[in-house]
């Protein structure tokens, strides 16, 4: 059985092993494959692995010993799958792996909001603090969450963290979801649609996935329900966000700061306007990133192979395409 991997490098850049994928059958590996290399680096195959390089109808109909699409990912839009469906082609993803990693930069891009830690260190190392008059040295609002209004909107696993670290901060809690199942034990938290939510809170963070009903759900519209006073935090999807829209709003006041993990386009154009918008943080996509999660990830695509392998695959995304 033939394995390829197409684009391995952002999940394992050397701090992990392939061994156990490796002990499933004859394994090649492509650090990152360009378009044009697809199809020739995935002929042969049965099992196809892919994190980000695209799986398009077109390349999946020109790979007739293909059996099985691994995505190295919880999204799995990178492929056609309704295309892998009608060619009998089984498309897995790993949904739960990053919850964790992915709570915790939710929190670390908001403390920064909150207290702009890097901006003050650089301060004090270019000796502002040592030449203050005063025995302490800011020059940004610092501000506290406790009684403050976190809005969740997709409240699926990272959602529901996020939410118990936040209660544990001392905000309370509004999410929206289009499950109102299973409440959480929470003394400060509702349900609400999202634009009760967008309205009420003081820090509104996305955590539902790519839709096209979703698409661009933060726009100038629904930014004018906001506070300006709020923040935004996207962690989830960039096209959940209207570039222009935000960066406009942020520049005007309209809205006081966002954290960015993720952009409508990775990587960004040098003239994308959100990078020199003001008090927006952007990092590079690695909310999900840490090598724990990257292990958890590696384990949950080996257990997805050999499911499948056996005859009963898990983790399936187009059982109903």
């Amino acid at each position: 059985m033939k394995i390829v991997c197409l684009d391995g490098y952002t999940l394992n850049p050397g701090d992990l092993r392939w061994d156990d994928v490796k002990s499933i059958g004859e394994f090649v590996l492509y650090d990152r494959t360009p378009k044009e290399l697809i199809e020739e680096r995935s002929l042969g195959s049965e099992i196809l692995l892919t994190n980000k390089t695209p799986l398009s109808a077109e390349a999946i109909g020109k790979l007739p010993g293909l059996k099985y699409i691994g995505v190295l990912a919880t999204g799995y839009n990178v492929v056609d799958i309704k295309a892998a469906a009608q060619n009998g082609i089984v498309v897995t993803n790993v949904p739960t792996y990053g919850t964790y990693s992915v709570a915790q930069f939710v929190m670390a891009l908001l403390l920064e909001l909150c207290h702009h830690v890097q901006h003050h260190s650089d301060a004090v190392r270019e000796g502002k603090w040592s030449k203050c008059t005063d025995f302490c040295f800011w020059n940004y609002p610092l501000i506290e969450l406790a009684g403050k209004t976190m809005g969740i909107i997709g409240f699926g696993r990272i959602g529901r963290q996020v939410a118990n670290i936040a209660s544990a901060l001392g905000m309370n809690i509004i999410a929206a979801d289009s499950y109102k199942s299973n409440a959480p034990d929470m003394e400060n938290f509702k349900w609400a649609e999202i634009p009760e939510l967008l309205k009420e809170s003081d820090v509104v963070s996305l955590h539902c996935p790519l839709f096209p009903e979703t698409e661009k759900l933060i726009n100038k519209d629904t930014i004018n329900l906001m506070k300006p006073s709020s923040f935004l935090i996207n962690t989830s999807r960039g096209g959940l966000v209207v570039d222009t829209d935000l960066a406009e709003a942020l520049n005007s006041g309209r809205l006081a700061g966002a954290g960015l993990d993720v952009l409508s386009i990775e990587p960004p154009a040098a003239d994308n306007r959100l990078l020199t918008t003001r008090n927006c943080l952007v990092t590079p996509h690695i909310a999900w990133a840490t090598k724990e999660a990257r292990a958890r990830l590696m384990d949950t695509v080996v257990e997805n192979i050999k499911a499948f392998v056996a005859g009963n695959p898990v983790n399936v995304v187009n059982k109903d395409k």
